[in-house]
């Protein structure tokens, strides 16, 4: 019988000025690439999310030299029984929720919300949906929830780009943008039908009222 999924919830506060930056990175498989911890601390983030499939644990241990790190399992880590499948982050500034960030490693079906996901969202009043499993950087907004997947910083898969993902919060509202983990430029999709829908690479959106 399988087990039912792992969940935990956190709360994390923004500095004073209401600003606070997440580092996202997935899919490392045991190999993040090489040029990996130098991208995250020009990036400089207040903590690193990781999207699940993370091979050896020993990964985690190496970006948490940077920043504090959050992560959930993915489809490959089996051995990683007390890494969560779902994690809650609700981000806190002077006093006020902000914005409330869903991660889980599968999330979307193309463009589109998995609906078990979009309900777990719903559910957790979560107006973000952070995920990996695809290798395929993505920014995008499905049933009024806001998506990211960073793309992955491991292996390189067919011609896909080796990305990582940058989340601010300000008190304007969360811009999101890639970097090319390879040459540390932000990294822009092609042009074709596959990104029609699609929001820009770099994308704001409203931090999410809570519905108390």
């Amino acid at each position: 019988m399988p087990r039912a999924p792992l969940a935990e919830k956190l709360t994390l506060h923004a500095h004073a000025d209401g600003h606070y930056r997440f580092a996202v990175v997935s899919d490392t498989h045991s190999k993040p690439h090489p040029a990996t911890e130098q991208r995250l601390r020009e990036l400089a983030p207040d903590s690193i999310l990781h999207g699940g499939d993370i091979g050896e644990l020993a990964v985690l241990d190496s970006l948490a030299r940077v920043a504090p790190v959050y992560a959930v399992r993915g489809n490959i880590d089996v051995h990683a029984r007390s890494v969560p499948d779902l994690l809650t982050l609700e981000l806190i500034a002077a006093n006020t929720m902000r914005l409330r960030i869903l991660l889980t490693h599968i999330a979307v079906y193309g463009p589109k919300l998995r609906a078990e996901v979009a309900r777990r969202a719903t559910a957790e009043r979560a107006g973000l949906v952070v995920c990996g499993h695809s290798h395929v950087p993505f920014i995008g907004r499905d049933r009024g929830i806001a998506m990211f997947n960073p793309g992955s910083i491991g292996p390189r898969r067919f011609a896909l780009p080796i990305s990582l993902g940058c989340i601010d919060l300000s008190a304007t509202g969360v811009r999101m943008r890639h970097i090319d983990c390879e040459t540390g430029a932000d990294w822009l999709p092609p042009e074709s039908a596959h990104n029609a829908g699609r929001l820009s690479a770099t994308t704001a959106i409203a931090p999410r009222k809570p519905q108390f």
